[in-house]
C-alpha cells in the first residue's frame, strides 16, 4: 500500500485534534480564569531506504505526523471590573486554593460567595482556603468587610477575619485540568507547590472587585482554525490522490 495514504490519515487525525482544541478555546472565550490550550505536532518515524555513505546522505521517507503535545498556555488574562467585593483577580503568578473534603484544587476564577455557614466558597461550594489551611469564615457579628491586596480580610472594626492564600508552582503549565475552572497536581508536572500570602514568595496580589478574563484571543483562534482547516483539507487530498493511484493500479489488470 502507498505510504502517502497512511501519512494523510495521520495528518487528518492530528488536525482534527487541533480543531477540537481550538473549538474548546473559543467556547471558553468568556470563561473566567480559563487558560487556552495549544497543540504541537512532530514527525513520525522515517523509513530509511538507503543508509548514509561518505559523501551521500541517507535516503529517508517520512511516515506521517503525530501529536507532540497539548499545552496549557499559562498567561494572565485581562482583569474585568465587576464592582462586586467577593470577586477577586490575581495580579501576577499563583492560584487560589479551594478544597472539597480532603481534596485541594487550584483556580484562577475568583468569583466567590458565602454559603449558609458564612464560609467563603466558590461556585461549586468548595471552601476557599486561607494561609492557615482552613476555611475563611465570617463571624456572626460581621456586617461588612474589606479585602486588601495582600489577601487580608478585615471586618468593619478592623479585625482580621482571615487571609486568602495563593499557591505558586515551578511549572504552572503542568497542572491538570479537571473542569469547573479547577486544576489539580495529581499526575501532573507542575513541580513543588508553594503556599504564600499574596505578594510574598513570588505570589501575585489580589484585586477585589475584579475577575480575570480568559486569555483566549478570539482573532488568533479563528486564524488558527482557518490554518487547521486547510491542513485537514490538504491531507484529505493526499488520501484522495493515493486512492486514485491505487485505482489505476487495480485497473491495470482487466
Amino acid at each position: 500500500m502507498l505510504r502517502s495514504l497512511y501519512s494523510g490519515v495521520s495528518g487528518m487525525k492530528n488536525f482534527q485534534t487541533e480543531l477540537d482544541t481550538i473549538g474548546n478555546n473559543i467556547a471558553n472565550v468568556n470563561t473566567y480564569g480559563y487558560k487556552k490550550g495549544r497543540v504541537t505536532f512532530k514527525d513520525a518515524i522515517s523509513q530509511t531506504l538507503a543508509s548514509a555513505t561518505p559523501g551521500t546522505s541517507a535516503q529517508q521517507v517520512g511516515l506521517g505526523s503525530q501529536i507532540g503535545s497539548i499545552d496549557t498556555v499559562d498567561t494572565s488574562g485581562s482583569p474585568e471590573s465587576t464592582g462586586r467585593p467577593l470577586d477577586f483577580a490575581i495580579t501576577g503568578d499563583g492560584y487560589f486554593r479551594v478544597a472539597d473534603g480532603n481534596n485541594t484544587y487550584y483556580t484562577r476564577a475568583g468569583n466567590f460567595y458565602f454559603d449558609d455557614n458564612r464560609r467563603l466558597v466558590n461556585s461549586e461550594g468548595f471552601t476557599v482556603l486561607g494561609t492557615n489551611g482552613q476555611a475563611i469564615t465570617l463571624g456572626a457579628n460581621v456586617k461588612s468587610f474589606s479585602v486588601a491586596t495582600d489577601g487580608t480580610i478585615t471586618d468593619q472594626d478592623g479585625n482580621t477575619i482571615g487571609t486568602i492564600s495563593i499557591a505558586t508552582f515551578q511549572n504552572p503549565a503542568g497542572l491538570t485540568k479537571v473542569g469547573g475552572n479547577l486544576y489539580t497536581t495529581t499526575n501532573s508536572n507542575a513541580g513543588t507547590v508553594t503556599v504564600s500570602q499574596p505578594g510574598q514568595n513570588g505570589a501575585g496580589t489580589i484585586k477585589s472587585g475584579y475577575l480575570e478574563m480568559s486569555n483566549v484571543d478570539l482573532s488568533e483562534e479563528l486564524t488558527n482554525m482557518i490554518v487547521a482547516e486547510r491542513g485537514f483539507q490538504a491531507n484529505t487530498r493526499i488520501i484522495t490522490t493515493s486512492d486514485e493511484i491505487l485505482q489505476e493500479l487495480v485497473n491495470l489488470k482487466r
